[in-house]
């Protein structure tokens, strides 16, 4: 056997480095789950973003088929074969113009016949009158029974009823012989055309399917979307909003229309309950046809120039605690700081370099003293009372920024068109701003968003900073991730020490 060279304290060396290996490998794997990263590779907590002009656009997309706003179905009064069928489809006619010619000799036929049963019917009624006369006479000097009195009476009704008859007969005829040619009802298109030349129809007067249909024409200088919308969607949209139509044939021309009903009954899509909603454009060149599919753009509240932050600033009461904590606020801090923001203030729609619907930011008015306005907020800061005097001029501040024009529609200061839905948006948030290097909570007032950005009306300035910061569920998930790993989860025997001890190095 091999003698070893190596001295007892070697060898106990060689025995101990594993261990301290071993002890090293332990003590990185609890600094990586520990609470506090190291200095060296701290990351940031939040981000930051400007307060910036933006044009926000809101809108419900959907697509629809385009469709005629009137279509009238062509059928003759007068049955027989076709002769003529001058037009065809696409063509477009004027109203009193000649659609199809029927055979004609049927028809005349039909009201030389019906003539000539009037003839006799008004012959037979002549004779009826004559006969009940005679009976009368003889019934009066008792000469006939009542029984041969009240049959010669039923006879002359008869006879009378086959005159009128007989006339209606010799009228339905005539109409039939000068319908005969078809005459367009109105000014439009012929859309469809169902039969062809030497085709023998039938008239809806004398067949109980309904007679044969010629054709179907619609005036397309007008047409409609119809088109489905959510359920989601549907409070958003209201008659008389603008809305925008593109179709694949001209890809590079948007078609303006407007909303002309939206339906009361819904109707089911895959589970899906959606609405009808009808588009009214104007179709002067023809370019829109029936039955194209069509993408649809239903403006419901637009702003060019206002100022926005993103939406992922935006804090509720209900997550601002969370949120706060995240900056190293506590709730009591963080309670006296939104009692000392001040509540945002009203619009500015005299300030034309913000465009329409930018509102005014809080600011003391024009007359006061900056520096005193100043010292008020900073005394509100403080939680210190304030003099009935800088009460007034608080209360004159407020006054005057809630004095701003309200929201109106048609067109705004800048020439934007505004919604008639622009009240369902907006409402009054918080956000944590930079003020001097250090995040505050300040009350805003928002107005409408595109779900990225949503626009300021009240309580920040241009080019004010915001922090962006986990949302609250993001950070109730961590803190349930720390209070897991601090039970010493997924690695058995990895002893965490306790808060009050200071970490191994």
């Amino acid at each position: 056997m091999r003698k070893s060279n190596q001295t007892p304290s070697s060898l106990a060396v060689a025995l101990a480095f594993p261990c301290l290996l071993a002890v090293a490998a332990c003590d990185k794997v609890e600094d990586y789950f520990a609470d506090e990263p190291a200095e060296d590779e701290a990351v940031a907590l939040y981000q930051t973003a400007s307060v910036q002009q933006r044009d926000i656009i809101v809108a419900v997309e959907a697509a629809g088929i385009i469709e005629p706003v009137t279509t009238v179905e062509v059928k003759s009064k007068a049955s027989g074969e076709i002769l003529a069928l001058p037009v065809d489809t696409g063509d477009h006619v004027e109203a009193g113009t000649m659609l199809a010619r029927v055979d004609r000799r049927v028809l005349n036929n039909s009201l030389q016949m019906a003539k000539a049963n009037l003839e006799v019917a008004k012959a037979r009624l002549t004779n009826a009158e004559s006969s009940l006369e005679r009976v009368t006479q003889l019934y009066e000097q008792e000469s006939l029974s009542k029984a041969d009195f009240e049959q010669a009476t039923l006879e002359h009704a008869t006879a009378g009823s086959e005159v009128v008859r007989g006339e209606i007969q010799v009228e339905n005829a005539t109409i039939q012989l000068d319908d005969s040619d078809v005459i367009s009802p109105i000014t439009g298109t012929v859309i469809e055309r169902l039969v062809e030349q030497g085709q023998v129809i039938s008239s809806p007067m004398g067949d109980v399917g309904g007679g044969t249909l010629l054709m179907k024409m619609a005036d397309l200088s007008h047409v409609q979307v119809r088109m489905l919308v959510d359920e989601i969607d549907i409070g958003k949209v209201q008659s008389g909003v603008g809305a925008t139509v593109n179709v694949a044939a001209y890809p590079n021309r948007p078609f303006e229309g407007e909303v002309t009903k939206v339906e009361p009954q819904a109707v089911a899509q895959q589970n899906v309950t959606m609405f009808p909603v009808l588009i009214d454009i104007e179709n002067r060149d023809g370019l829109l046809r029936p039955g194209m599919n069509a993408e649809v753009e239903v403006l419901i509240a637009e702003r060019r120039g206002v100022r926005t932050i993103p939406n992922a600033a935006l804090r509720t009461r209900g997550d601002i605690f969370e949120a706060a904590s995240v900056l190293g606020l506590d709730r009591d801090e963080t309670e006296r700081l939104l009692a000392a923001a001040p509540p945002p203030g009203g619009t500015d729609s005299a300030n034309p370099r913000r465009g329409d619907g930018a509102r005014r930011a809080e600011g003391p008015p024009p007359t006061a003293d900056r520096e005193q306005m100043r010292a008020i907020f900073a005394k509100m800061r403080s939680g210190e009372s304030l003099t009935d005097e800088e009460q007034k001029l608080v209360a004159q501040m407020r006054s005057r920024m809630g004095s701003g024009g309200g929201r109106g529609e048609g067109r705004g200061a800048g020439g934007a068109r505004r919604s008639l839905v622009d009240g369902q948006f907006g409402g009054e948030y918080l956000v944590f701003a930079l003020r001097g290097g250090e995040p505050v909570p300040m009350r805003i007032r928002t107005g409408i968003t595109d779900l990225d950005y949503t626009e300021v009306v009240a309580g920040l300035v241009e080019d004010a900073e915001v922090l962006i910061l986990p949302s609250a569920s993001l950070v109730r998930a961590q803190e349930s991730f720390q209070r897991r790993m601090s039970g010493r989860m997924g690695i058995p025997g990895l002893s965490r020490q306790s808060s009050g001890s200071g970490r191994r190095g």
